[in-house]
């Protein structure tokens, strides 16, 4: 009868320490990005990591991987679709090859300013282009502000005759290649973590960007010439796999979704800030910061859109739907 008693209460125990482990049991959620620990974005998405884990109580932890930890945005992609990562950053650049939606913001010269283009990532087009990529396992959850990209190399570029022949490195979006195609210089699909040796060994000439990702990845101590040609205004995107929003409850979806927006909002008072401050670091190292002409840029990429008219009706569509947004 005692042996019996005392199962009885080793049994009743074990149950009750199950039940408080499942009441306490922690969802954590794997979050890779290709930029350094002193990036805004890295900021923005360890707000977005302390929200959800404050509203969801502890249930939800996000662990950040950072400088390509878990492998490059591709490859951070590719890890989601297999299951294995649950969230990922990457750029509309690099999601052309995923969602041909994306390719909206790798045109050049599409939005008129900054004004615009918040506009349009806050719009219904803006969220019909972070829905498009369902099919291929995952979804956006928002865009972080990434600046506005522009060429920078080892001589001065001012007009678009400054890049003939340049070979260029560029991200491996075909729009972005036809950008430089047409602009007269050679693309060059590289990878970004070989870029600043390539840019130092002469593999290639130069190489285009925003300030931020200039500095922060050393790449004014191997060009010095910087030009505010805004040629494209390509946000980052915070995504999720379809089977890792699908782990979460209702209510836990909800504090992720709204949180991520929450972090996008404080990522544009951080980039404003942060690009301030490396624009300043990188003069003080002898970065010229050179100001151009942006008609001329303009006039030598409209035929791209007079492509895309002929070939890509339903990208043109959506193109004459952002020129219509005020």
């Amino acid at each position: 009868m005692q042996n019996s008693q005392r199962v009885l209460g080793i049994t009743s125990g074990v149950i009750l320490m199950l039940g408080a482990f499942q009441a306490f049991a922690v969802t954590t959620l794997k979050l890779s990005h290709n930029q350094n620990r002193d990036h805004a974005v890295h900021q923005a998405m360890t707000q977005f990591a302390n929200e959800v884990k404050e509203k969801t109580n502890g249930e939800v932890c996000i662990r950040i991987y950072s400088d390509s930890q878990l492998g490059n945005q591709r490859e951070s992609i590719e890890l989601m679709q297999n299951g294995a990562l649950d969230i990922a950053k990457s750029n509309a650049a690099e999601l052309e090859a995923f969602s041909p939606a994306y390719s909206i913001f790798n045109l050049p010269y599409l939005f008129r300013d900054k004004a615009h283009y918040q506009k349009i990532i806050n719009s219904d087009i803006g969220k019909e282009i972070l829905s498009s990529s369902q099919a291929m396992g995952f979804i956006g959850l928002t865009y972080y502000d990434a600046g506005a990209r522009g060429f920078y190399a080892k001589k001065t570029i001012r007009t678009p005759e400054d890049l003939k022949g340049l070979k260029i490195r560029v991200q491996p979006s075909p729009t972005a290649i036809a950008m430089v195609k047409g602009l007269g210089a050679n693309p060059t699909p590289l990878a970004y973590g070989e870029l600043y040796t390539a840019l130092q060994q002469g593999v290639v000439d130069a190489a285009e960007n925003n300030i931020i990702s200039f500095t922060l990845s050393r790449h004014n101590e191997v060009a010095k010439f910087f030009s505010l040609d805004e040629h494209t205004m390509i946000p980052d995107v915070l995504l999720i796999s379809n089977k890792s929003l699908k782990k979460l409850t209702a209510k836990q979806q909800e504090i992720v979704k709204k949180a991520a927006l929450n972090s996008s909002k404080y990522m544009v008072q951080l980039w404003e800030k942060s690009e301030k401050a490396e624009r300043a670091k990188a003069e003080q190292q002898g970065v010229e910061f050179i100001v151009v002409d942006k008609t001329r840029f303009q006039n030598a990429v409209k035929p791209m859109y007079d492509d895309i008219a002929n070939t890509r009706p339903e990208l043109f569509e959506m193109v004459n739907r952002v020129r219509k947004v005020e």
